[in-house]
């Protein structure tokens, strides 16, 4: 089934968030489908494209994200069903009002960091501003877009290094889109405010977004949808707060400064979680989030590359599942990724 032809004709926003699963939703949605279910939780909802899939197809879906800028893009995706902003929002966010009495901590913190000196200024405005729209979706629908506007304009897409003069320095280039970097922010905010603006429905379904730990998560579902950060077979974790740490604290703005390590010259935030060091602990992280929803039918997506292994991984889920199986995608190499040997699995446990 082709997923931009399924009964709402819809698809989620284009995104730029390393391990999303837009590309795999037809994939994903041929397996979820043959699954007995009305209620589900995507567990760690990052773009909400698997909401999004799951919400299109009128599940009764709870996003939950323990990042605070991610809840935002669920809020806007899948708990909101009719808000969006209107050309008086956009011209509001995009006008200096001599009501509001403006920080410029961006402009101060991140100079010569990630964007320039105007562009620094621009965000420091904008943010404020979203800050003043009435009501938490409309909040959340500019979030969205102010994210992707920031996504869209950084070489690789993040934030895990102080590179500006990679989209400033003359030269001869092999990767990248000078152009997009160098776009106004205003033109890229406005092309994604009218991406979500179009993205938003009404599934008739009540849908939910919330910002927990997924462990802390106590309510019961059909099915529970678990896309866990990926482990490389080396033991390096794909840690998001490190990669996204600048949008993170546009959402925090007030607070931002108490939680960034200035020690750094991409000033990240603070370490908040110890990385995962042996084995064991991965092993302990993956058994406990299979037995907190061990109710549940379970999907867990992952890549057959990392650890657990595969065959760790689904010794895991029989400990709890009476009915197993594993599906393959075929080899699908993400963005930045120099394993071209990686495998989408899906471990569904019934």
């Amino acid at each position: 089934m082709d997923f931009a032809n399924h009964k709402n004709g819809r698809r989620p926003p284009s995104t730029r968030y390393r391990g999303s699963k837009a590309k795999l939703l037809n994939w994903i949605w041929s397996h979820l489908q043959l699954l007995e279910f009305e209620s589900a939780l995507d567990g760690c909802g990052g773009t909400a494209s698997v909401s999004y899939l799951l919400k299109s197809h009128g599940k009764q879906v709870t996003y939950n994200d323990n990042l605070k800028f991610n809840y935002h893009v669920g809020h806007a995706l899948i708990a909101n069903s009719r808000v969006r902003l209107t050309d008086e929002d956009l011209k509001f966010l995009l006008t200096k009002h001599r009501g509001i009495k403006y920080d410029d901590f961006v402009t101060r913190t991140f100079r010569g960091v990630y964007f320039t000196k105007q562009e620094n200024e621009w965000l420091d405005m904008v943010i404020q501003n979203i800050q003043h729209l009435r009501g938490p979706f409309k909040k959340s629908v500019a979030y969205f877009a102010l994210f992707q506007a920031c996504l869209i304009k950084r070489p690789y897409n993040l934030f895990h290094r102080k590179n500006l003069y990679m989209r400033l320095a003359n030269v001869e280039r092999s990767f990248g889109n000078k152009t997009t970097w160098d776009t106004p922010f205003e033109q890229h905010f406005k092309r994604f405010v009218y991406e979500i603006n179009e993205a938003v429905f009404d599934s008739g379904v009540v849908c939910q977004a919330i910002n927990y730990d997924a462990l802390e998560i106590t309510d019961d579902y059909d099915l529970v949808y678990l896309d866990a950060p990926y482990i490389s077979e080396k033991g390096q974790m794909d840690d998001y707060l490190w990669m996204y740490h600048f949008l993170e604290g546009l959402v925090d703005y007030a607070s931002w400064s108490e939680r960034i390590d200035f020690s750094q010259k991409h000033r990240p935030f603070q370490k908040e979680r110890p990385s995962w060091k042996d084995e064991k602990q991965i092993l302990q992280f993956f058994r406990e989030i299979l037995a907190h929803f061990r109710k549940s039918t379970l999907v867990l997506s992952y890549r057959n590359d990392g650890l657990p292994t595969e065959r760790e991984l689904v010794k895991l889920m029989k400990q709890f599942k009476k009915k197993v199986r594993v599906v393959h995608y075929g080899e699908y190499q993400y963005a930045l990724s120099s394993n071209g040997h990686s495998k989408e699995i899906l471990i569904i446990g019934e």
